[in-house]
């Protein structure tokens, strides 16, 4: 029901900034909720922001408060994720997800509630 592709990746020095972008496609991609996370060798996946269809709820995770912000785009189904700051640290997979089934706000950081993914755009923070 939703197809998601993100894009915007890429290699940055620690310091700099990267805006990733999610486009959300189907039946059902005006009706998604989105989250970011993202996943660095070694490591589990981590949260790291989501955001309601309505632009309400907004989440981040302890890691990037501060220096990132989610967005969305709802006219054009697309979720945008600005990258400020950014650390050696936090250089991982990145993945767009989303679903469409209305849950309570603390299951959002919660990557079992969301069925639909992209494929992960590589972020690489250089030091």
């Amino acid at each position: 029901q939703v197809q998601l592709v993100e894009s915007g990746g890429g290699l940055v020095q620690a310091g700099g900034s990267l805006r990733l972008s999610c486009a959300a496609s189907g039946r059902a991609a005006d009706s998604a909720h989105m989250g970011w996370f993202r996943q660095a060798p070694g490591k589990e996946r981590e949260f790291v922001a989501a955001i309601r269809r309505s632009g309400s709820n907004i989440l981040y995770g302890e890691s990037v408060q501060g220096r990132f912000t989610i967005s969305r785009d709802n006219a054009r189904n697309t979720g945008h994720l600005q990258m400020n700051s950014l650390k050696p640290e936090d250089t991982a997979v990145y993945y767009c997800a989303a679903k469409t089934v209305w849950a309570p706000v603390e299951t959002m950081k919660n990557q079992d509630y969301y069925p639909y993914w992209g494929q992960g755009t590589q972020v690489t923070v250089s030091s």
